[in-house]
């Protein structure tokens, strides 16, 4: 087993970089190639359908039978062209991937040939099997019937010879089985309710937008390295091994040069990305080594989210291309940087106004300033539904630790915001919003370098939710997350809290008082009330740990029991009232959620014992056999000190069994659990009696790591997996 191990690690050190499959020209030459996007349809459409389709996407205005036949016959036209000669409804369900079962344009032409077809109801309309993907009991096996329905805000593309439709999931009973659906109707919820506020500014504004700007974080392994650690294989993290001696403590690998192989494996990806319409923009090395990060252009949120969910079935692909494999764990390795996906998320008019920004005048800064406390509001009074939203098994590992914000949900502003909002709320006038301009600052002592702009605001990267300027940047979301989760969850507390906000307004109006300063009055109250949510320091301290505690803050870190907080009656009741999931889809997607930690935690409790009995005992029992026969032969030679060796072999055999105790214990612990029949309650016997065990087990695995000949250990170390180049 060792030589096999060794023989891994000279493969990996042996691949040198494959050169990127990009052509030569512009990425404006090639962006978007494969998606049927406007500029296709003009071409593939004739004036009357493309109109239609274009109103449809833009008002909502349902489709007629006829003008989906026209769209269907067009779409198909420009995918033959490309290449394709299979289609799929592409889906969201709630394992957080995707989902895609492809069919061939060629239909029977009764005479003994085929043809090529594609209808308006193939396109508008499919029957994937609802009970098979996770629903929460919505579902049953004999009860399968689901629905799959065409989004035309979202364009269709190709991938290899597919071509895939974006669509919405539900039960046959209609109820939403995915993400996209809850995130469709929170987007309309928010866009109600923050329109109607925008007009105490602007009459003309019509609709309002959400932005997303996800930054995707990532690991890169050695493939080889990767299929001889079945830990990594089966559960996308390492359940064991040391430390390396050097990791990131020197902060070298952040911003550093990117490595040719990774580079080369880059610029696949954003090639293949960008015609796909997907506007990638940033590249780097990221904190940890072996770690990256890639990051587009803002994007309408149903869009960007579609979008980040087709890039990340598409990095796995490339990197294969590439002898890697990529890791979208949150945790894969202890002791250095887990990985998140920062969502970045803004609200913008109709009229091209960015109402997380602020303006140039007293009254676009009372419009800027009555947003930005409307959302640390809704943060506020949701923040536990919030984290709800973003925890899981895997997420869990990373909030807290090496730069990841803590499972405590806060919002950053910043020095100067918070400064106006502590001076309004103590304020007793109406009196008008004024921020600085940004400073100035010039680098003392080198004249030739040019005049720097200071923001308005530092950046915290232990904030959850902190405010960047003009956004915020919703940093807990996991790397492997579907952002709908978050996005929906976040957009419709906003939703429902505008909506009370201009409850309350035109309350004060009705009473008499002047639009300006009810609202003035009401945005002073809510500065107040959401006081506690606010806090600028450091989120990793102790002392803030207490001080949120004292200050009434969701504290709790136990994952199954923050999935408690789906099923308030203030959640409840925010989800019902702003019509973005229904009481049934809520307890449905609950259960689902703890049955999915349970089932990882199950799963990497079945690898761990695997890898203990069958990997780690043996070896180190062959190791063991060794130094007795060492002992034994210095014995009867005489005159030698064993007694290092003795030593050695007390501590193999003391953490040898302890690890087979603990191990015995923990498939203990499973198997009582296993026979809990409540969704909730055999989730939190997973976390509370067998999760408990993983860590124990680990760290005498980790010293037998440390002392075992490094010849007959069989797993890659952390050494080998964290530096191939």
């Amino acid at each position: 087993m060792a030589s096999l191990r060794f023989k891994m690690v000279e493969e990996a050190l042996s691949h040198v970089a494959v050169p990127a499959q990009v052509p030569e020209g512009r990425s404006a030459d090639y962006f978007g190639e494969l998606v049927f996007g406007r500029n296709v349809m003009r071409r593939y459409l004739d004036r009357k359908t493309y109109e239609a389709l274009i109103e449809t996407m833009e008002h909502g205005t349902p489709l007629t039978r006829e003008v989906a036949d026209s769209i269907a016959a067009g779409m198909k036209q420009w995918a033959v062209e490309h290449g394709a000669d299979h289609y799929t409804h592409w889906f969201q369900p709630l394992t957080g991937g995707t989902a895609e079962k492809h069919d061939s344009f060629a239909e029977p032409d009764g005479r003994g040939g085929v043809l090529e077809e594609f209808s308006g109801k193939l396109l508008v309309q499919q029957e994937p099997d609802a009970s098979s993907f996770p629903n929460g009991g919505i579902r049953n096996t004999f009860e399968a019937r689901g629905y799959s329905a065409w989004d035309p805000t979202s364009p269709a593309f190709i991938v290899g010879s597919t071509l895939c439709i974006p669509t919405v999931f539900i039960a046959y009973t209609g109820e939403a089985l995915d993400y996209k659906t809850p995130l469709l109707r929170s987007l309309a919820a928010i866009d109600k309710a923050a329109t109607e506020v925008c007009r105490y500014f602007d009459r003309n504004v019509s609709k309002v937008f959400c932005y997303l700007g996800w930054e995707q974080e990532y690991f890169l392994v050695d493939e080889s390295l990767w299929a001889a650690r079945p830990d990594l294989v089966l559960t996308g993290r390492t359940l064991m091994g040391h430390e390396s001696a050097k990791n990131q403590q020197l902060e070298d690998h952040y911003f550093g040069a990117i490595p040719e192989r990774v580079i080369e494996f880059m610029r696949d990806l954003e090639y293949e990305a960008l015609r796909l319409g997907i506007p990638v923009k940033t590249r780097h090395n990221e904190v940890a080594p072996n770690q990256f990060e890639l990051a587009p252009i803002y994007e309408e949120t149903n869009l960007a989210n579609d979008h980040n969910q087709l890039l990340m079935t598409i990095m796995n692909k490339i990197a294969r291309r590439h002898n890697f494999r990529v890791l979208l764990h949150e945790k894969p390795f202890k002791g250095v940087n887990g990985s998140g996906k920062h969502n970045n998320w803004s609200m913008g008019t109709d009229t091209g106004v960015n109402l997380l920004s602020p303006g140039k005048t007293p009254s676009e800064n009372l419009q800027f300033i009555t947003f930005l406390v409307n959302v640390i509001a809704a943060v506020y009074k949701h923040a536990g539904v919030l984290k709800a939203s973003i925890m899981s098994a895997t997420n869990a590992h990373r909030l807290g630790a090496n730069e990841a914000p803590p499972a405590i949900i806060s919002t950053f502003l910043g020095a100067q915001i918070s400064a106006v909002l502590d001076k309004l709320e103590a304020s007793r006038s109406d009196a008008a919003i004024v921020f600085s301009a940004k400073n100035m600052f010039k680098m003392s002592g080198i004249s030739h370098i040019p005049t720097l702009m200071r923001d308005n605001t530092d950046r915290n990267r232990t904030s959850p939710f902190a405010f960047t300027g003009n956004r915020f940047e919703f940093r807990a979301v996991g790397s492997s997350d579907n952002c709908a989760d978050a996005m929906l969850t976040l957009n419709a507390a906003v939703a429902e809290q505008l909506t009370l906000f201009k409850t309350a307004v035109d309350a004060r109006i009705e009473s008499g008082m002047k639009k300006e300063k009810a609202i003035y009055e009401e945005v002073k109250k809510l500065i107040r009330d959401c006081k506690p949510i606010r806090f600028d320091g450091n989120g990793y301290s102790e002392e803030w740990k207490a001080e949120a505690a004292r200050r009434g803050l969701d504290c709790e870190t136990s994952t199954p029991l923050i999935f408690d907080r789906y099923l308030t009656d203030d959640t409840l009741r925010l989800f019902e009232s702003t019509g973005v999931l229904s009481r049934v889809e809520i307890e449905a997607r609950t259960e689902v959620k703890w049955e999915t930690y349970t089932k990882k935690i199950q799963i990497e409790g079945r690898v761990l014992g695997d890898l203990t009995m069958n990997h780690i005992v043996p070896i180190a029992s062959r190791y063991e056999a060794m130094l007795l026969d060492k002992v034994y032969k210095m014995s009867q030679i005489g005159g030698l000190d064993a007694s290092a060796d003795i030593d050695l072999l007390k501590k193999i055999q003391g953490h040898t069994a302890a690890i087979q105790t603990l191990t015995i214990e923990m498939i203990e612990a499973r198997k009582k659990a296993n026979r809990i029949e409540n969704a909730r309650e055999k989730a939190i016997a997973y976390h509370d009696t067998v999760a408990v065990f993983f860590d124990q087990i680990r760290k005498h695995t980790d010293r037998l790591e440390e002392i075992i000949d490094d010849q007959m250990w069989t797993l890659p170390k952390y050494r080998e997996l964290l530096f191939i180049k």
